[in-house]
């Protein structure tokens, strides 16, 4: 029955969390299109080169998010034949994709700020370039409130990815206000492109950032020492659990893989190890519940080749 419950609990988890991460996507699209068309119509008006550079980080940030979108929708799709272990590492291919992107604008960016500062121009209408920032400001806001929030509840790279292009893009449009501001009241023309050049900056910054966590999963690089400590904890803590060693834990989108080698006591039965393994899981589940699990029982004091970072 224990069993039963454990299982039936790690589904209505998973069922929950997918439900989040394509709410998350559909969110990340529709504010995407919003903000494109606001930001176009505000860039055709002003001629800033620095609303230019929102306009452009925002048209990416719909291609990441159509990309996002597609890679959650496939690494949702339940383990087959072909792909035991899942379809998780699609969240991880289209985080490179995505820096990528993010990448390649930034270097457009830094052209577009280069002529500009060789040929600074006055920006036209700034008071509406203002108004739309704003607004892409609060609607940026509170995407990025929503996706916080699904990325702490699924762990989702993916996500992550995109809410990361939207924290870039919350600095992108307080960086525009201030070009706006400096270039037409203070009269600064030359703030427009250097302010321009910063948001690339924080652009490729976060490219770097979303290409790295990208690469890490991709090579299975083992969960934080803090959630290693968590598993250590949970699986010591069992009154008859003597030992535990040969921890080897990795993420593939939502999943999280885990398995060690618990020392027990020699002379148990295979039904009592096997009560005590099903106890462990069950707690371990409740603190990762996206978690799959293997344990190895190993008699305790049984002398083992391990590996010294084990």
């Amino acid at each position: 029955m224990s069993e039963m419950t454990a299982a039936d609990n790690q589904a209505k988890a998973a069922a929950a969390n997918g439900r989040l991460m394509r709410q998350a996507t559909f969110a990340s699209t529709g504010t995407a299109v919003v903000l494109i068309a606001a930001k176009a119509a505000a860039w055709l008006m002003t001629d800033s080169v620095s609303l230019l550079s929102s306009l452009l980080d925002s048209s990416l940030d719909l291609l990441a998010s159509l990309i996002t979108l597609g890679s959650v929708h496939y690494a949702l799709t339940p383990a087959d034949r072909e792909h035991r272990f899942g379809h998780g590492k699609a969240e991880a291919l289209a985080g490179l994709i995505q820096s990528g992107f993010i990448g390649a604008s930034a270097i457009w960016l830094f052209t577009a700020a280069g002529d500009r500062l060789l040929h600074p121009r006055p920006i036209e209408q700034g008071a509406v370039g203002i108004v739309v920032m704003a607004v892409s400001i609060v609607l940026t806001l509170g995407l990025v409130v929503f996706q916080r929030r699904v990325v702490h509840h699924t762990g989702s790279l993916a996500i992550g990815a995109d809410k990361a292009h939207y924290q870039t893009d919350l600095l992108t449009n307080l960086g525009v206000i201030v070009a706006i501001v400096l270039a037409n009241w203070a009269k600064l023309p030359l703030a427009d492109p250097l302010i321009a050049v910063a948001i690339g900056l924080f652009i490729l910054k976060s490219a770097f950032d979303i290409a790295r966590a990208s690469y890490h999963e991709l090579l299975d690089r083992e969960l934080s020492n803090s959630e290693r400590d968590r598993i250590k904890e949970i699986v010591r803590g069992h009154p008859d659990v003597k030992d535990m060693h040969d921890l080897r834990t990795r993420s593939s989108g939502p999943n999280t893989f885990i398995q060690f080698h618990m020392e027990l006591e020699p002379l148990l039965t295979l039904s009592q190890a096997h009560v005590i393994s099903e106890a462990v899981e069950a707690q371990l589940l409740t603190a990762f519940p996206n978690a799959e699990i293997i344990i190895h029982e190993d008699p305790l004091g049984v002398v083992e080749t391990r590996a010294n970072f084990a």
